[in-house]
């Protein structure tokens, strides 16, 4: 049976620009949408000022491990046009961005993974949120 979803919550910001970003981009060139959509559509939404310092928000450097392999990543969550290549960033259309996002430290969930394998994403730390730190527009 499949483990129940922990609840996520995201700020009205990064919903609204979520949204944006979705509505622009076609099914077929982001296999996750339906996905993601589905996540944005189960979340609580909060102002930015009222977002908890223990959950991912877009631009927060986030460590976590996969379970299933039991690496440890840190990494910052962004949004496509902010990936430039470099190998500490993680679109928001990716796999284990979709998943990262609005998970507070301790969550774990489980997202179909490349090649439709499903991953354990587990949230051990945020690093740096915008939010926390007063950066409300990023």
């Amino acid at each position: 049976m499949a483990q129940a979803k922990p609840p996520i919550t995201l700020s009205s910001l990064d919903v609204d620009r979520i949204e944006a970003l979705l509505a622009a981009v076609p099914a077929s060139a982001f296999p996750g949408k339906a996905e993601l959509q589905a996540e944005l559509d189960r979340a609580d939404v909060l102002a930015p000022e009222e977002m908890p310092p223990t959950v991912v928000t877009m631009n927060s450097i986030v460590k976590f491990t996969i379970v299933e392999s039991g690496k440890e990543f840190v990494l910052t969550l962004v949004y496509p046009r902010d990936m430039d290549g470099s190998a500490d960033k993680i679109s928001i259309f990716a796999p284990v961005g979709s998943a990262l996002l609005g998970l507070s430290v301790g969550d774990e969930l489980a997202w179909p993974g490349p090649g439709g394998k499903a991953m354990t994403v587990r949230v051990k730390q945020i690093v740096y949120q915008p939010e926390s730190s007063g950066e409300m527009h990023r």
